[in-house]
């Protein structure tokens, strides 16, 4: 039995792949990181050669489209309606000049698909961690729990808060300090600011992520809202320091966010 770490630039972000024992690795690092890196070709709004680039300056149709791509641009559909437009990856401008970015459901989607692939070969225990969205499975050591911090929307080198949990579990945040005010509001076109920071935790990342992309852009509202997604809870940070959380969030340590 064996255990590794991995580290891993890709989607324009550091992953983070921490496997623990028992674990026999036969190919399966590998394998993530090539997935990763097969998303990022085809998903990248940074590149011209993309499918999502393609298909959104009109040079693909859907039919044109891998399986995956097209499974992605449905639950982005579904995600649209669920969020009454306040995720919407059809009405929002990408950096590839187009209107379409799947981007805050694929980074959670690709991360999970990664997890499923790494637990399929036998990993029980590990956490994966993507720029910040977390996918968790069992625990790092017995009857311990994996530790989670929130970044300190102000303070680049502390926690908001940190979370305790045992996995399967996800964890995903939006915020505003590493590229400022650039969540935008798909029914205004404007970057949303009521808040600094959304949370979201749940069972399934790719969801989480887009549910923290909604809950930002709704702002205080995202609390009510998430309360009516079974499994998914949320802790947003306004821009004076004012908190709040869903009923079901778990049981958070805290530190100041003022």
């Amino acid at each position: 039995m064996t255990a590794a770490i991995h580290v891993e630039h890709v989607m324009g972000m550091v992953v983070t792949i921490d496997v623990r024992e028992p674990f026999e690795d036969a190919g399966a690092l590998g394998d993530v990181i090539a997935w990763l890196h097969e998303i990022d070709a085809r998903f990248s709004t940074y590149r011209d050669d993309s499918e999502i680039t393609r298909l959104g300056r009109g040079q693909l149709v859907v039919g044109d489209l891998s399986a995956d791509c097209q499974d992605v641009l449905r639950t982005c559909c579904e995600l649209t309606e669920v969020t009454g437009g306040a995720f919407d990856a059809f009405a929002v401008p990408a950096p590839n000049g187009t209107v379409l970015d799947p981007s805050g459901f694929v980074k959670g989607w690709s991360i999970e698909r990664a997890a499923f692939m790494l637990e399929r070969a036998g990993a029980v225990n590990f956490c994966v961690n993507a720029g910040g969205d977390i996918v968790l499975r069992g625990e790092p050591r017995r009857d311990d729990k994996w530790v989670v911090g929130v970044r300190h929307p102000d303070h680049r080198d502390k926690f908001a808060l940190t979370l305790a949990l045992r996995g399967p579990a996800a964890v995903a945040t939006s915020a505003t300090y590493e590229r400022g005010a650039h969540i935008i509001d798909p029914a205004t076109s404007s970057a949303t600011t009521e808040l600094a920071s959304a949370t979201v935790v749940g069972p399934d990342l790719g969801r989480a992520d887009a549910f923290a992309t909604a809950v930002f852009v709704m702002g205080a509202d995202g609390i009510d809202w998430i309360e009516t997604q079974p499994g998914y809870d949320a802790y947003i940070i306004t821009h004076d320091g004012m908190t709040q959380w869903s009923s079901g969030f778990p049981h958070p340590r805290f530190t100041s966010v003022g």
